[in-house]
């Protein structure tokens, strides 16, 4: 028992020498805004001079940086799940995600049968103006073949992404042409957008739709919200539902739009920070226009910093169903070689005082991994009786119960609806085929298609095609078996989906965002409390209700896939 014991903490004896190697070695050329690391090495620091002992006299030859890039991930396990090192690659990934342009080609692309297919190109981008066209099937890539398993997301975006006005040849193979074809992108910037939608719901409600919280958000959003005001609208909608998160700033930014002067917006605190408060400004353009926000279990970070803001200040109300619980502060401290630690410095906290961050155990990433799938299985999808709050009672400035203990817990929950779901569906759902099916009836149909510039007629096209059984026959070749009974319980379900699925590939993420939502029970549910003059902030004739348990149906329908493109930018 000694003996399993020791092997066991031998990975981490070896990963916290291997961290404090790195550190000390790199005393003098580590910064976090502008400040260097103060690191000691003591003399009696057995485990750097353990790290040392393995260089110089291990039997076989040892590779410091190999060993490092193992070790550092399994010590920063050990701390909390959210805690990481990212090598240079992940750390310009990850940047990228988060700016307002990156430099590529500009196409969004998925990956079908080891082969690379443009589904969308982005409008006056490079690849347009070479004229690459949505369908086409990326072959090569200056010269050199890439099809097989070599394709991959990290691996196309390596190729096609890179320095400004330097150029890439593509060969494309093309519908209707015997062999490929040949064309030279020149790389340029393009740009990204962290609002996806911004539309009218009905005569008085604005919708907008943010993905992620990044450097230009803000801006996005007050052109959004000039959009809508043209439009005259008087009541809104902020979809947060799978919204990971982002910069912190942004979401504070945002906030400040919505709230009175003086109203703290989210603070942080840990062991070695000092708390830190953020609080409104009162110039905000939006302080009393009627507010829905919708959360998910994807709804994470940022995201819940924005909802937890809104909540505890009365300032809006949230529907939909319990957030992710992110809520750990990364420090990054970035490393000569462009590598990068994240680590845990504090907590976010609500106005109220709850800690957004949900419970785990340290050194057990499996077990907190799975938490969105133990919530499912034991039944929080679908009853808020089944949410289970681990953290004690809060108040609103109104007075409102809230609760802590990880992630914001709706004001209006609305469960997932299984009315029409079958086994059938779930399979077409989960194994990719619906999006497949939806591509290749795209490519095929693509000229028919385009006739189709207006969702409304494209939607009509599509219904009188009976996608659903075209599905059922292309699935049946492709190993799911056709139920014929189960496909009729879930034809409507189906049929979404896949219409869906073409009208993206056709007219874009805002006709996709469009016609999801005439189906969407949280955006229902929204919508009467909007009309019944039940939002944040209430009319004077409403009272608002501090019972903090509301439980809604949803509608029949439901649509579990809104607005994930799945695609990839390069």
């Amino acid at each position: 028992m000694k003996e399993s014991k020791t092997y066991r903490y031998m990975p981490i004896l070896m990963a916290v020498s291997a961290i404090l190697g790195i550190i000390v070695g790199t005393f003098f050329t580590s910064h976090y805004s502008g400040n260097r690391l103060n690191i000691i090495n003591s003399g009696s620091n057995r485990l750097t001079n353990m790290l040392h002992f393995i260089n110089d006299q291990y039997v076989d030859e040892v590779n410091i940086d190999s060993l490092v890039d193992i070790a550092i991930p399994q010590i920063l396990a050990e701390l909390d799940p959210h805690s990481a090192f990212l090598n240079s690659k992940e750390v310009q990934l990850a940047n990228d995600d988060l700016k307002s342009s990156f430099s590529g080609v500009g196409i969004e692309f998925n990956i079908r049968e080891d082969t690379l297919h443009v589904q969308n190109v982005i409008s006056n981008g490079p690849a347009e103006r070479a004229g690459i066209i949505a369908g086409d099937k990326i072959v090569q890539v200056n010269g050199e073949k890439f099809v097989g398993k070599a394709v991959t997301n990290e691996e196309a975006m390596r190729r096609l992404k890179g320095p400004k006005d330097t150029k890439v040849v593509l060969g494309i193979e093309r519908y209707g042409h015997a062999k490929p074809l040949t064309f030279t992108v020149t790389r340029g910037e393009i740009p990204q957008k962290s609002i996806g939608a911004t539309y009218m719901l009905d005569e008085n409600t604005g919708y907008i739709h943010i993905k992620s919280f990044a450097e230009q958000t803000w801006s996005e959003m007050l052109v959004a919200l000039a959009s809508l005001s043209q439009q005259g609208f008087d009541n809104l909608v902020i979809d947060l539902r799978d919204n990971s998160g982002g910069y912190l700033q942004a979401a504070v930014q945002i906030a400040n739009e919505f709230l009175p002067k003086k109203k703290l917006i989210v603070y942080t605190e840990g062991r070695k920070s000092p708390r830190q408060e953020y609080t409104s400004n009162g110039h905000g353009s939006y302080q009393r226009i009627p507010l829905v926000v919708l959360i998910n279990e994807a709804s994470a970070s940022a995201a819940e910093i924005f909802a937890g803001a809104m909540q505890d200040n009365d300032r809006a109300t949230i529907v939909g169903r319990r957030s992710f619980g992110k809520g750990l502060v990364q420090q990054p401290i970035t490393f000569s070689d462009g590598s990068m630690l994240r680590l845990t410095v504090a907590r976010y906290y609500t106005p109220s005082g709850r800690c957004i961050q949900k419970p785990y155990a340290q050194g057990d990433e499996k077990e907190y991994a799975k938490d969105l799938l133990d919530r499912y299985e034991r039944g929080e999808f679908f009853s808020q009786d089944s949410i289970k709050h681990t953290g004690p009672a809060y108040h609103t400035a109104m007075g409102r119960t809230v609760y802590g203990g990880g992630g914001i817990t709706p004001d209006i929950f609305v469960p997932e609806d299984t009315v029409n779901m079958s086994p059938y569906y779930r399979s077409a759902a989960m194994s990719g085929l619906i999006y497949q099916f939806a591509f290749s009836y795209t490519d095929n149909n693509r000229q028919k298609l385009n006739a189709y510039q207006d969702l409304e007629a494209l939607n009509r096209y599509l219904v009188g095609q009976h996608t659903v059984d075209r599905f059922a026959d292309y699935a049946d070749g492709h190993g799911l078996k056709r139920r014929n009974l189960q496909i009729q319980k879930s034809h409507t379900l189906l049929e979404h989906f896949i219409n869906s699925r073409i009208i993206y590939n056709i007219l874009g993420e805002q006709a996709l965002s469009k016609y999801l939502t005439h189906f969407d029970p949280v955006v229902k549910r929204a919508l009467e409390i909007l009309r019944q003059g039940k939002a944040f902030p209430q009319k004077e004739e409403s009272q608002p209700d501090t019972s903090g348990k509301k439980v809604a149906r949803a509608a029949d329908a439901t649509v579990p896939f809104r607005t994930n493109t799945s695609l990839c930018r390069a």
